[in-house]
């Protein structure tokens, strides 16, 4: 066995002899260059995201303007309504009763008005015939004041009769609205929120029925930092301005808790004046129509508003090694080896770039991939064999 070892060794040593006789080359190992990239400036549109809850623009709490139980719900829970549409109907017989004995009661005081007006003008006459009389020294003074009186007291008559007769045809009028309130129709267009309540209960102005959420539009509502509505919007600003700045803000998207982007625009509508002491933030609202109902109140998810950076530098994430507290890129040096640098950077939110705020210039080289494998003074690039 160890013979035939022997024998194979010289044969395969034989063989690399005559292959390198034929003017065969083995090929050599290459040291292979990094990848780098040259700084330069330029612009980039940051994503700046923010948590949001999504509210209808005119959501609407529906509770009865009169007691009573109730007989009928007309909807369903998550149907979409117009304005006008029944809703509920409350036990109106208390009601219609009521307007019953309303308008009996403004007959009767019409029926005294009709009477006080025909005794005024009895009383009328007989005034104006001893007026006559007296002149023609017919009757005497008394019996012409006492006409007189009972005349006058015929217009006050009169004048309380009329002043019955308004109260009445109010208490009618009240009682229709009373009537009217029985059956509760949808003051906006939207959706039907919970149903809170079942046909039988007694209902009361103090019981919520449901929420009606007007969403036509939907307001995103959500914070943003004082620091970067100085930087954007307030810096010196006067109000009109502050709102012309608003109204130029680029449009925002809003994209759902499972990432799902809502594929129509909006735009920030509003900013509240005052920063929360405890949270340092603005509250703001970004509009979005919401034609097909998709978005519904209550939904969170993140309104996004891109901002544009101008002249920045901006490298790939692979070029920064993280270590602690600090970052560090490798500048390709004169001779080509790596040098450490600390830089600070700014998250673009794209995943893939950061933006470099600190520790470089413009015409710098650095390694742009791998390097996290290199090492301080390590040689990073490599001419190529032709160059040799």
């Amino acid at each position: 066995m160890k013979k035939k070892s022997i024998q194979w060794g010289l044969v395969l040593g034989t063989m690399i002899v005559g292959l390198t006789g034929c003017g065969l080359d083995i090929p050599k190992e290459t040291p292979s260059s990094f990848e780098t990239i040259t700084i330069q400036k330029s612009d980039i549109e940051l994503p700046m995201k923010f948590s949001a809850k999504l509210k209808g623009q005119s959501d609407v709490t529906i509770t009865p303007q009169v007691s009573g139980q109730l007989m009928r719900i007309c909807v369903t829970e998550g149907q979409r309504v117009s304005k006008g549409q029944t809703l509920f109907v409350i036990d109106s017989r208390n009601a219609q009763h009521e307007v019953e004995a309303a308008r009996a009661n403004l007959q009767a005081a019409q029926a005294n008005l009709t009477a006080a007006q025909a005794q005024a003008n009895s009383a009328k006459l007989e005034f104006e015939s001893n007026k006559n009389l007296f002149d023609k020294k017919i009757v005497s003074s008394y019996m012409l004041e006492n006409s007189r009186n009972n005349y006058n007291q015929a217009l006050a008559a009169i004048s309380q009769a009329k002043a019955s007769v308004t109260q009445a045809q109010s208490a009618v009028n009240r009682a229709r609205v009373n009537l009217g309130f029985c059956t509760i129709t949808a003051p906006v267009t939207g959706v039907i929120g919970e149903i809170l309540v079942r046909p039988g209960d007694q209902v009361s102005p103090a019981v919520s029925l449901t929420i009606l959420s007007g969403n036509t539009t939907m307001d995103a509502e959500f914070s943003v930092t004082e620091a970067i509505i100085e930087a954007q919007v307030q810096s010196g600003l006067t109000q009109s301005d502050k709102a012309k700045h608003i109204a130029a803000l680029p449009e925002v998207t809003f994209v759902m808790k499972n990432g799902t982007e809502y594929p129509h625009k909006g735009r920030i509508t509003s900013l509240t004046g005052v920063v929360d002491a405890a949270t340092g933030s603005l509250g703001a609202k970004a509009s979005f129509p919401n034609p097909d109902g998709h978005l519904f109140s209550g939904v969170q998810g993140t309104v996004v508003l891109p901002i544009s950076r101008k002249a920045v530098m901006v490298i790939p994430q692979t070029a920064v090694v993280r270590l602690q507290d600090k970052s560090l890129v490798y500048r390709v040096k004169a001779d080509s080896t790596a040098q450490a640098i600390t830089v600070t950077t700014i998250n673009t939110g794209n995943g893939k770039d950061v933006i470099v705020t600190s520790g470089l210039n413009v015409g710098d080289k650095i390694v742009s991939v791998g390097a996290n494998n290199v090492q301080e003074g390590q040689r990073v690039l490599f001419p190529s064999p032709a160059a040799e």
